[in-house]
This record gives C-alpha cells, structure tokens and sequence, in this order.
C-alpha cells in the first residue's frame, strides 16, 4: 500500500511538472507574439460605379487591372435619344429669350400689358431650367474617374443594356495602401499618430514602413481593445489591395 501511495505521488509530481513547462512554454510564445497583430491591406479610395440613367453601352474604355487618370472617361452610354431633347429644350430656351426681349422693350414703351410682360418671362426661366436638365442627363451618359486609379471589376460588357443604378465598375487607387487593426486598449500611453514600426506581408515575405496616422477616440468596452489607422510609409510596386500580414508594434 505503501509502495502504491509513493508511486501516485511521484506520479503527480511528474504530471504537474510537464503541466508547469507546458504552460509556461505556451505562455512564453503567447507572450513573444504580443506585438504581431493581423492587418490587412485596404485602397485609400475605392468606389463602386453605378449608371444614373438607364441606356445601353456605347464605349467601354478600359479592361480590369486597367490604370486611368482622374477626369478620364471610362464608359459611356448611347446618348442619341437624350442629345436630341437637350437640342429641343436649348432651341425653346432661346425662342422664350428673344420673345422675352421684345416683351421688356415693349413693356418700356407701356404697349404690353403686365401679365404678358410677366408671362414671357417665366415661359423664359421654364425653358431654361428644362435645358439645365437636360444638359445633366447628358453629362450622366458619360462616366469619368473621380480619382487616378485602376480598374477592379468590369461588371458590364459593351452594347449591354443597364438600368437606373445598375453597378458598372468598381475602381480603386493603390498608389497609397492603408490598414486598419485592433490593439489592446492598455496600449495606449505607448501609441501615437505619426508613430513608425514595420510590418510583414505574407505574400511578400517581407517588411515595409509604415505609420500610424490616427487612433479612434474611444475602446471598445468587451474586447478591451482600440482600433489605429496606418498606412505604408512609401510605393512599393509589389503590394497589393487585399494582401495582409502582421504588425510589429512592439507590445508594452
């Protein structure tokens, strides 16, 4: 009985030793990866294209993985049909104009009554303002880059037909890459806007600068934990929109 009570209690001992390098073996590691924190590479902007009227795509001028510049005009819509009624309404406009010339200089002359004076005049601001929409559904035939970027995603062909709101492209600008991540909020006092530190790219295999540049004003309560904003410190032709990595902050 004796020789079972000294072998349960050497085994005992053994187990809680394993157990006591085990854990301090796993803690260690948690510990020396305090500071590498999952990031992913996002476009500083990036839009989705919608059409705003509904047509069918006369020019398509660009290809996915396509670079434009800012004001380029990407697609465009079979306009025919709404050309032509601006040229009606611009026509009407300048007929309400003249007549409401010869009515004012009438009017000087008190050969007019007050209601046609006054009439001539509104059927005048009608026209015109018909005109102003007409040029506006014009200008949404065409499509144009609201920034420099590239092309992400065609989701039209040419000689499609689209309706009102239909997704047409989405584009993005990937000369400035950034990053959003989550830290815990004890980190804080370490942690400033303009901060540098590094981080690893999966794909890449390898480190870049970068920077913090601006921290959210308040932690979230369950997690413990504050969201930073950063960006690449540079241009570097090989990162892409969508890589992720890991952040070596340096833990406190």
């Amino acid at each position: 009985m004796m020789m079972m009570g000294v072998y349960g209690k050497s085994r005992s001992i053994a187990v809680a030793l394993t157990w006591l390098l085990t854990g301090s073996t796993v803690l260690a590691q948690q510990d020396s990866r305090l500071d590498a924190i999952r990031l992913q590479l996002v476009p500083v902007s990036h839009t989705i294209l919608s059409s705003e009227i509904g047509g069918r795509v006369a020019t398509l001028n660009v290809k996915e993985g396509d670079a434009f510049r800012k004001g380029a005009q990407l697609l465009a819509l079979d306009c025919k049909l709404h050309e032509a009624r601006l040229a009606k309404a611009e026509a009407q406009a300048s007929e309400a104009a003249k007549v409401e010339a010869v009515n004012t200089e009438l009017d000087k002359l008190g050969t007019i009554s007050k209601l046609e004076y006054e009439v001539a005049g509104a059927r005048l601001a009608a026209a015109e303002a018909e005109a102003t929409l007409m040029r506006s559904i014009v200008e949404r035939c065409r499509i144009t880059a609201p920034f420099a970027g590239k092309v992400a995603r065609l989701a039209v062909q040419p000689f499609q037909f689209v309706g009102e709101g239909k997704e047409l492209m989405e584009i993005l600008d990937d000369s400035t890459l950034e990053f959003e991540l989550f830290v815990p909020s004890f980190w804080l006092p370490s942690l400033a806007p303009q901060q540098k530190f590094s981080l690893t790219i999966d794909e890449t295999s390898r480190s870049y600068p970068a920077v913090i540049e601006r921290i959210a004003p308040a932690v979230d309560a369950v997690s413990q934990t504050v969201k930073i904003y950063g960006r690449i410190d540079g241009q570097f032709a090989e990162l892409r929109a969508g890589m992720s990595g890991t952040a070596a902050l340096g833990a406190p």
